[in-house]
């Protein structure tokens, strides 16, 4: 059923584009009661917390725009929880979206 999801398939790009750019990928799609973060990853000793977000086209306007305040409160109270999780508490973090914009069959 996921693999039909079109945010399955954004989430794929952008781990690729990730992985590329030297992200060690340590979590995807870690869910709580507090939300859900699409991509936990380590990059020269910083820890993002990614949040993907993909379109077809520019339509309905930039990808990025999805991600409100409330959505972003969501994504820093897992962020939280993750911490307290993990018992990771002296780490630099960071909070990053992945854009993706799908035209015809290019990537943007």
């Amino acid at each position: 059923m996921y693999n039909n999801n079109k945010g399955f398939e954004y989430e794929k790009i952008a781990e690729n584009f990730l992985l590329h750019n030297n992200f060690n990928i340590i979590e995807k799609n870690f869910s709580c009661r507090y939300g859900e973060i699409d991509i936990i990853a380590m990059n020269n000793g910083i820890l993002h917390f990614i949040e993907v977000k993909g379109r077809k086209n520019l339509d309905h306007g930039y990808p990025r725009e999805a991600v409100n305040l409330a959505k972003q409160k969501r994504i820093i109270g897992a962020s939280k929880y993750y911490f307290l999780l993990k018992g990771t508490d002296d780490v630099f973090c960071q909070f990053d979206v992945v854009e993706i914009i799908l035209e015809g069959n290019f990537i943007n």
